[in-house]
């Protein structure tokens, strides 16, 4: 007589019904954490040092980066696409590839037109690899715990920029900011990239079951440009990108006008990122009941009081401190919540095709910021540059004030 094999225990979830929720997330976070620091926060890590080296201006310089952003922006929409039909580790391991050898063609750059071209292309690997990419994966792997997923890349990758800015120095001064170039390229391609494969192939074979196919047709999945509340959403990271990005190109003039010690000042900039990780911290644990609308306000009222803290900086260390928590921690927020808010509003059905149609507003409005800026500056100073960036998020919050959105 054959013994019948003991039963699987009732709610104990397969390997194939519950993604490890571990093995996806933290590769993921450890690889953003790469690339973000190799190629979005090295930008502006290498920019005196390449003014020196290379003779092209500031202006110049930082031309490219904007090209970068824009076509980032526009092509994100056809990267959700894509990640929505299945194809999330050839574009996510595949762009970070391609990242890796543009950055190694960076370091034998000698012309402008040479530079511009690397960062064009690396705009395009922006698109498979960054935030709005990795977040589409994560929501179409981890369905309901994609939440938690999203808080716990962006705590981890929030340290980016510091990992960034003393590595690009170092390595700059040791091998020359082309050696520091070539080593950036070769840690994307052969840590960052392993992490995203490993990763990115787990996720897809363990799919959450809640996950709907996408839509056959692009065509169908962009009905949702039809619908006023895209829109809604699509003004609101537009104004959450303006905020920011509006005060942070230029928080040190910003402080400088406003009477702070240059020494101060550049404390206070270095602060905006700890804030940010501070912030995604404080929801981590307090904020993991509410709802992401209510979260979402928060962070705006954050931010709008900022900037009321910004105009007073300069008369007490308590409004410039002020003005940094709640910049930081606010702004630090909604790129967990942005990619959350998305999926609760539209569902998970196509969901990273709706994505990277609103990350067109987002990106596009950083990528617009500097030069709405300093165009505002020209007519009425900072402290109309402050004021535009009060009145960004106070937009947002009259658009979480509209039904639905």
């Amino acid at each position: 007589m054959q013994l019948k094999a003991p039963e699987r225990q009732t709610g104990q979830a397969s390997w194939a019904e519950r993604p490890p929720f571990w093995l996806i997330t933290l590769p993921f976070a450890l690889a953003e954490t790469i690339v973000w620091a190799a190629y979005y926060y090295a930008f502006p890590a290498f920019l005196l040092i390449w003014e020196s080296d290379l003779g092209w201006s500031k202006t110049e310089l930082s031309g490219a980066f904007t090209v970068a952003l824009i076509v980032s922006a526009l092509l994100a929409p056809l990267v959700g696409r894509l990640i929505d039909r299945g194809h999330a580790t050839l574009i996510f391991a595949g762009s970070a590839f391609a990242a890796a050898c543009l950055l190694a063609t960076l370091a034998a750059v000698t012309e402008l037109w040479q530079f511009y071209l690397v960062w064009l292309g690396l705009g395009v690997a922006m698109a498979g690899s960054l935030y709005e990419a990795c977040f589409a994966v994560v929501t179409r792997t981890l369905g309901t715990s994609a939440r938690r997923g999203i808080t716990m890349i962006a705590l981890i990758a929030g340290f980016a920029g510091t990992v960034s800015f003393p590595s690009a120095h170092l390595l700059s001064a040791w091998l020359g900011w082309r050696g520091a170039a070539l080593v950036f390229a070769a840690t994307v391609a052969f840590v960052a990239v392993p992490l995203i494969l490993f990763a990115a192939t787990i996720g897809e074979r363990n799919r959450s079951k809640t996950m709907s196919d996408a839509s056959l047709h692009f065509r169908h999945a962009l009905t949702v440009v039809g619908d006023p509340t895209f829109w809604r959403l699509f003004l609101l990271f537009a104004a959450v990108a303006l905020n920011h990005v509006v005060l942070l190109t230029h928080l040190l003039p910003i402080l400088a006008d406003r009477g702070v010690a240059p020494e101060t000042a550049v404390l206070a900039a270095s602060m905006i990122g700890p804030m940010q990780v501070a912030g995604r911290i404080a929801m981590l644990t307090l904020g993991r009941n509410a709802s992401s609308r209510l979260i979402f306000v928060a962070c705006l009222t954050a931010t709008a009081s900022a900037s009321l803290l910004l105009l007073g900086a300069g008369a007490s260390m308590i409004f410039l401190f002020g003005f940094v928590a709640l910049q930081g921690a606010g702004y630090g927020v909604t790129s967990i919540i942005r990619p959350v808010f998305t999926a609760e509003q539209f569902g998970r059905k196509n969901f990273g095709t709706v994505a990277g149609l609103l990350a067109i507003a987002f990106v596009g409005g950083s990528a617009a910021a500097p030069t709405i800026a300093a165009l505002i500056w020209t007519v009425g100073g900072y402290r109309m540059v402050i004021g535009f960036a009060c009145v960004t998020s106070i937009i947002g919050l009259l658009t979480l004030a509209t039904r639905r959105a």
